[in-house]
């Protein structure tokens, strides 16, 4: 085993060839200067109005508030379903000083819908959703959603979507994510809301899927790509390489009593780094993973963890 001065001086010796490596342009960079402005993006499943809805809301709140992020992603958001009804989006943006949001879901549960939702500090410019197929399973209503967001240093496109849940739906999962990746690919470049360029896709969810399940591995481009041209980086393998990350744990009393194993299925996903390094996870964590005090007594906010990730932009 390395003693404890073999590894520091290994240490010493790797900073001073990291000083040395920064006088050579990286490729990633394309002559620019690494960005260091970063935009903070939160990816949450919140658990529809299952449970003590009413008390989880405000750890949810309380949760996503201690993140501080500046575009939040919500998978199992409620919306009354009646024209101009309440949705959850609208009062978590509110209490969070987020002054837009946008939702998308078309599945009715006893007169609220369930879906998706982007939630943003700065102008939504343009939004977008998609139907994600069934795949001769029972149709969930899967969707997916695009937010065009007018962020200080550009427009940048953020995605959000809910995969099928049951483990042996990998093949569904795998054509909802090659949907997914067709609509990405079809963003706008000209218009309201286009894509300048300026940061790579990020696509946020809940996507039921391990790391190196089939599914992801197209979508990662360990196998062959769902779209020639796209495949996506998860940003937690950047920034936690190694760490177990779960966001579905048994730590969690809603989520041991599925009697499932614990696993990471929550993710951001960040298309391959752009000039400047633009869209490279310098960060990550989980979240949600503290109970909350209720009327109820302690209470961890959804039978997910959330996830957040900082990312240059």
């Amino acid at each position: 085993l390395a003693s404890a001065a073999a590894v520091a001086g290994g240490s010493a010796a790797l900073d001073k060839m990291r000083a040395l490596a920064a006088k050579y342009p990286a490729n990633v960079t394309m002559g620019e200067e690494l960005v260091q402005t970063k935009v903070r993006v939160a990816t949450y499943n919140v658990w529809w109005r299952y449970g003590p809805w009413e008390e989880r809301q405000g750890a949810i709140v309380a949760a996503l508030r201690a993140v501080d992020a500046d575009v939040v992603c919500l998978q199992e958001s409620w919306k009354e379903a009646a024209k101009d009804g309440a949705s959850q989006a609208q009062i978590i943006a509110g209490e969070l000083g987020l002054q837009h949001y946008a939702f998308e879901g078309k599945r009715n549960i006893d007169g609220f819908l369930i879906g998706v939702a982007i939630l943003s500090k700065w102008p939504i410019v343009a939004s977008a959703g998609k139907a994600l197929p069934p795949a001769g399973y029972d149709d969930e209503f899967r969707s997916v959603l695009r937010a065009a967001i007018g962020g200080p240093r550009g427009v940048m496109h953020v995605y959000c979507t809910h995969l099928n849940w049951k483990p042996d739906q990998s093949d569904c999962r795998a054509k909802q994510l090659a949907e997914i990746c067709k609509f990405i690919k079809s963003a706008p470049k000209t218009g309201e809301g286009a894509d300048p360029g300026v940061m790579p896709p990020v696509l946020c969810g809940d996507l039921n899927a391990v790391p190196d399940s089939d599914e992801m591995r197209r979508l990662t481009g360990r196998s062959e790509a769902y779209e020639k041209g796209l495949t996506l980086v998860d940003a937690w393998d950047v920034a936690r390489p190694g760490a177990a990350g779960h966001t579905w744990s048994n730590d969690n009393p809603w989520a041991e009593r599925e009697l499932l194993p614990s696993r990471r299925i929550d993710y951001v996903m960040v298309g391959h780094p752009l000039a400047g390094g633009r869209g490279h996870a310098t960060s990550a964590a989980v979240f949600g993973d503290k109970p909350h005090e209720s009327a109820l007594g302690p209470l961890l906010p959804s039978d997910h963890l959330g996830l957040v990730v900082d990312l240059r932009y």
